[in-house]
């Protein structure tokens, strides 16, 4: 039985040989293939194709998106940077000003306590002037009497006679 089995098994597989060469067989596979090819046309036309297109549209909608947004946030730094350079100009100027003025601020009041310390001092030298002309005075007049004792005492030593307070008195002024 085993060998009717295998001759009948081996009976239908050399009858044809490949069924894609079997001219009887064609007319079905034809009809599956335009069903498959059918189906198939209708998943890319219809599924596969619009969600790639809707996800390539959705990605360049994305990308222009954040182009955009790329560019306003640019626009709005460079913004951002002109008024921050604009602000620390003005910052500059404030404090250039603020130092020029703080500069002849302290030239004044060092001028002002120049002058004043001029004005003191000119006036102590004046008073130190008076002092030492008073000294002047009385030391010369302190002078004039020691050079009339001095006179008198030399002429008495060389004379060995006292001459009169009057006479010394005359001899020195007419030196001077």
């Amino acid at each position: 039985m085993a060998d009717a089995a295998n001759a009948a098994a081996g009976a239908e597989h050399a009858s044809g040989g490949l069924p894609q060469f079997d001219l009887g067989q064609w007319p079905g596979q034809m009809v599956w293939m335009a069903i498959i090819f059918a189906v198939l046309l209708f998943l890319f036309a219809k599924v596969f194709v619009p969600k790639v297109g809707g996800t390539i549209a959705a990605r360049e909608d994305k990308i222009g998106g954040d182009i955009h947004e790329a560019r306003r946030l640019r626009d709005e730094a460079e913004a951002q940077s002109k008024e921050a350079a604009d602000e620390l100009a003005q910052a500059r100027a404030r404090a250039q000003k603020l130092g020029a003025d703080a500069k002849a601020a302290a030239a004044a009041e060092t001028a002002q306590r120049q002058a004043e310390e001029e004005a003191r001092l000119a006036q102590v030298l004046t008073e130190a002037e008076g002092r030492i002309g008073a000294a002047r005075a009385e030391a010369m007049g302190q002078v004039r009497g020691i050079a009339a004792e001095i006179a008198a005492a030399i002429v008495t030593r060389l004379t060995g006679q006292a001459p009169d307070a009057a006479e010394v008195e005359r001899a020195i002024a007419g030196l001077a």
